[in-house]
């Protein structure tokens, strides 16, 4: 039996009020049956954009699963009324997957971040999870997705193993097309756009505290770690945006009263 998957409206998409222990649950069961499915890790970044363009809200809305990467969207789920437990992460993912994957004998494939970087969390996660197969690991150059040639190129390198489990780390919405391309040839494989979750793994960026996580506050851990690249992404757009978010949720809810 797999775990109840609800969902709740947030901002322009639909998502999953599934926990992580249920998401591995799930997976499990689809693998048994031959059935694939697609992970969405909706942080507050992926919500505006969804919300701001109907194309990417139309492209997540393609997920099996679409689950609340960001405590912002948490709360604005709650808040909407719906039963949102936990914060799942494509960070946290890439590890509680990969364990499931060990203990069932299947196989994963590493996509995305620099060079070496999805080789060397392939390494970790072997050596954390005995029996865990890793069928691969590939960091495409910078700007395949705009070759069709390259793009060929990954889905072909990716099909060619056959895995069950793929960790896609090449950030929105870049992961959520490459998967949309490699689905019809693997259909009864698991994909996960996990953002940073593969250099994560490999030790490139820390997570921040567990309390800092929980509170909501693990973007300004990552925008001491990267502040050239986020600065103007989260101060100027997430943060503004997840503050307008979480008032539409209220305003939501007291009209319902």
């Amino acid at each position: 039996m797999t775990a109840a998957c609800t969902r709740v409206r947030v901002g322009g998409i639909d998502v999953s009020t599934i926990t992580e222990t249920g998401l591995a649950d799930r997976m499990a069961a689809g693998w048994r049956t031959g059935q694939g499915g697609w992970i969405v890790t909706a942080n507050v970044d992926i919500v505006r954009a969804a919300s701001r363009d109907p194309e990417l809200a139309a492209l997540v809305a393609k997920a099996e699963v679409v689950v609340a990467d960001g405590m912002p969207v948490v709360w604005a789920g709650r808040l909407a009324g719906g039963a949102i437990g936990e914060r799942v992460t494509g960070a946290s993912l890439v590890f509680t997957l990969s364990a499931r994957a060990a203990a069932e004998d299947r196989s994963v494939y590493l996509l995305g971040g620099d060079e070496g970087v999805p080789e060397a969390a392939g390494r970790v996660l072997m050596e954390r999870y005995e029996g865990l197969r890793v069928a691969g690991a590939y960091s495409p150059p910078y700007g395949f997705d705009t070759d069709p040639g390259q793009v060929r190129d990954v889905v072909e390198r990716v099909v060619a193993v056959r895995p069950d489990l793929v960790l896609v780390g090449l950030g929105f919405p870049k992961q959520e097309r490459m998967i949309v391309e490699l689905r019809p040839h693997l259909p009864q494989a698991w994909y996960l756009g996990c953002g940073a979750g593969i250099p994560m793994a490999a030790g490139q960026f820390s997570r921040a505290p567990a309390l800092l996580q929980r509170s909501g506050g693990e973007w300004l851990h990552r925008l001491a770690l990267e502040p050239r690249r986020l600065a103007r992404r989260y101060l100027l757009h997430d943060a503004p945006y997840a503050l307008r978010l979480l008032a539409q949720a209220l305003r939501i809810r007291l009209q319902e009263r």
